[in-house]
């Protein structure tokens, strides 16, 4: 009894053992270098009257979809580099809202028709008014 389970559990590790080079070169699959295959919606915030770039500026990209049962509604979150460069990986094409909350700056909120990705969406945000 004790030998025929020492054959099957020998038997079994010989077979995974032969197995893993083969299950290892699955779970990495070839990286993708070309830049027409990812899919990026770039969105190029300034501020101010010198036009200066806004970073770590939270962008909000939202859509709706519009069903007979119930609408889909979708949103990505993503922040401004120190560039004021944000990158939406994935972007959803069509009527898209953007908004665009950062310290300092007035919130900035608009519908967009995004049909073209290569174009990048330009957006100017303007200082609060002071209070007194």
């Amino acid at each position: 009894m004790r030998t025929a389970r020492f054959i099957s559990w020998s038997t079994l590790a010989v077979l995974l053992a032969a197995a893993a080079p083969n299950v290892l070169a699955q779970k990495n699959p070839p990286t993708v270098t070309s830049s027409e295959s990812v899919r990026r919606l770039t969105i190029e915030v300034t501020g101010g009257e010198d036009n200066k770039p806004v970073e770590n500026a939270s962008v909000y990209v939202k859509t709706e979809e519009q069903h007979l049962l119930k609408d889909k509604k979708t949103e990505e979150n993503v922040k401004t580099n120190m560039n004021g460069v944000a990158h939406v990986p994935d972007p959803p094409t069509g009527r898209v809202l953007i908004q665009i909350v950062a310290d300092g700056w007035k919130p900035f909120g608009r519908w967009f028709d995004i049909s073209d990705l290569k174009q990048p969406v330009k957006i100017h945000l303007d200082r609060p008014p002071k209070w007194y």
